[in-house]
């Protein structure tokens, strides 16, 4: 027989209970007027994810079964929803998910594999593993895993199998990363072959902190091909009608055993994957978008610089947030060349955004009349009045500060702590230099294919990237040239290759010992650095984590 099933790719905020209420009962309700006999949601969808220490909280955990029983009351009677939440069993906290009918709660399920990260670490194997649960609906015998529970081999997936399900339903809050081969798609195949059951896989949307949810829910057929598929980074609902068959197995409940007609059926959908260029800027995107609303800001403020850093992240604040609420200061010294303030003018005029200029040799020469700074402590002293110059306006105006740096500059330690590394929100900061180069001629691409003005100005692009903290200063006086700096850094920061493999993998040994070097002095830098947003496999903070206070050299 034929179900149709709602997959509803949204964007819940963490901690917001009453929101997220709002929110799966209106889809809920959409879902419904569509025909849909079970509506899917995300893990942890009533509570947001990932909640981290929050689920520790006794208070927090009784608020997220009370808002689960105040929705199951609400929630129309005619609809199976599958909703996640956070749970306490056995005083340990556990991401569970309802099946709700009826008014009520007719079946839990607890994750029988928990990742390995944030603060479920503890309760890794607080469920034992041979747990499943089949729940029959509609005559159809639906098994449940959440996220994690699919990665695993031999896991839930190959357990559920051995009990024949006729469908195979997996919520998850899986995070955006950069180049994962479509692995999604290759491990839901997998997975839905091993189960010997059609599969739906639904994904969230929407940034939380440093982490972005692409969606990309997929629903595959019991032999793995490819039935439909939601569009990356877009909120909604996908309908499905998928084939199904009934009574395959001895369910744990039974909701109902009558199978539904389907009046009009529907021509499934398979949404196109983005380029990467595309993909990175729609996660950037929407994370700084989410980090901006769902922390009650209305506008961010960027230190235009002329440069193509700055002219980036002011161009993704354009396109999350709109020119309007996007500020832009030019902060020229002594040694600023001109073409930095007409290139920030330039991008300026283009977009809309707000722009004004503020001299910044005065301050500075007032500080050294107090306290007499020569050579790089001069320098870091026009950085540090900078930013002292943006958190005064941010405290004036309640503008968000958007750090500028880029995962180059940050794995090497370039760049001056309460200077430009100042900020609530650093938007490329897992981004490398050339990337950034990349991501820039995109955007400019894409504004002229459209028949647009491109936002970030040529000259932005081509010139040499320099600090300009004292004459005739290049990044190439300090650093290696970017292309073949981040060769090395995306080996040795996101392959974790040592000294030897580095050198046994062609670099010269002169520049190996340069950049680890580098790296491995200025995690102190990085620990102060703000959140941004992570699109790569080992980001800074969140993936890549070493001790500040080490004797352990490479080299």
């Amino acid at each position: 027989m034929k179900l149709r099933l709602a997959l509803a790719q949204i964007n819940p905020t963490v901690g917001d209970l009453a929101g997220n209420t709002a929110l799966v009962l209106k889809v809920a309700a959409d879902a419904q007027s569509a025909g849909a006999a079970i509506v899917i949601f995300p893990e942890m969808v009533l509570t947001g994810y990932p909640v981290e220490d929050l689920a520790l909280r006794p208070s927090f955990q009784a608020a997220s079964k009370s808002a689960l029983e105040n929705l199951a009351r609400q929630l129309s009677p005619e609809i199976v929803s599958i909703v996640g939440y956070l749970d306490n069993v056995d005083g340990k906290p556990q991401n569970m998910v309802a099946v709700i009918s009826g008014g009520e709660v007719k079946a839990r399920y607890a994750k029988c594999h928990l990742p390995n990260y944030g603060v479920f670490d503890e309760y890794r194997n607080f469920v034992a593993g041979d747990r499943t649960l089949i729940v029959r609906i509609h005559g159809v015998d639906v098994g449940i895993a959440i996220c994690e529970d699919l990665w695993i081999d031999g896991g839930i997936t190959a357990q559920l199998a051995a009990r024949n399900p006729g469908l195979v339903i997996v919520p998850n809050g899986s995070p955006y990363e950069r180049a994962k081969d479509d692995v999604r798609l290759a491990l839901v195949t997998r997975r839905a072959r091993e189960a010997g059951a059609p599969l739906a896989y639904v994904n969230m949307t929407g940034g939380q902190d440093d982490l972005v949810f692409d969606g990309d829910s997929i629903v595959v057929n019991a032999d793995g091909a490819l039935i439909a598929r939601a569009p990356q980074f877009h909120d909604g609902m996908m309908l499905v009608d998928i084939d199904v068959a009934t009574q395959t197995a001895k369910p744990d409940v039974v909701i109902s055993e009558s199978p539904v007609a389907i009046a009009n059926p529907l021509i499934p959908g398979v949404a196109q994957r983005l380029g990467d260029e595309e993909e990175i800027w729609n996660a950037i995107v929407v994370g700084l978008r989410d980090y901006v609303g769902k922390n009650g800001f209305k506008s961010v403020l960027v230190g235009l610089s002329g440069g193509i850093d700055s002219a980036v992240v002011a161009a993704l604040a354009i396109d999350a947030l709109g020119p309007e609420f996007v500020h832009g200061v030019a902060m020229p010294s002594k040694y600023s060349s001109e073409h930095s303030i007409a290139d920030a003018q330039t991008m300026a005029s283009a977009t809309g955004l707000g722009f004004r200029i503020i001299e910044i040799q005065k301050m500075v020469d007032a500080f050294k009349g107090q306290v007499e700074l020569t050579g790089l402590a001069e320098e870091n002293l026009q950085a540090r009045v900078r930013g002292t110059t943006l958190m005064g306006l941010s405290n004036q105006y309640g503008h968000l500060v958007l750090a500028t740096g880029n995962k180059s500059e940050l794995a090497c330690g370039y760049s001056t702590l309460y200077g430009d590394a100042v900020g609530g929100y650093a938007p490329i900061k897992d981004i490398y230099k050339t990337d950034v180069w990349a991501l820039a001629r995109w955007r400019n691409r894409v504004a002229i294919e459209a028949g647009e003005v491109a936002p970030i100005p040529e000259n932005s692009i081509t010139k040499e990237p320099s600090a300009e903290l004292r004459p005739d200063q290049k990044d190439s006086d300090s650093l290696p040239e970017y292309e073949l700096l981040d060769r090395v850094l995306k080996a040795y920061v996101d392959e974790d290759l040592g000294h030897d493999a580095l050198i046994a993998a062609g670099f010269d040994k002169e520049l190996v010992v340069r950049v680890i070097g580098m790296v491995d002095k200025a995690e102190y830098k990085r620990r102060q650095y703000p959140p941004g947003t992570k699109v790569s496999k080992r980001a800074f903070g969140k993936d890549r984590r070493l001790p500040m206070t080490s004797s352990w050299r490479e080299v």
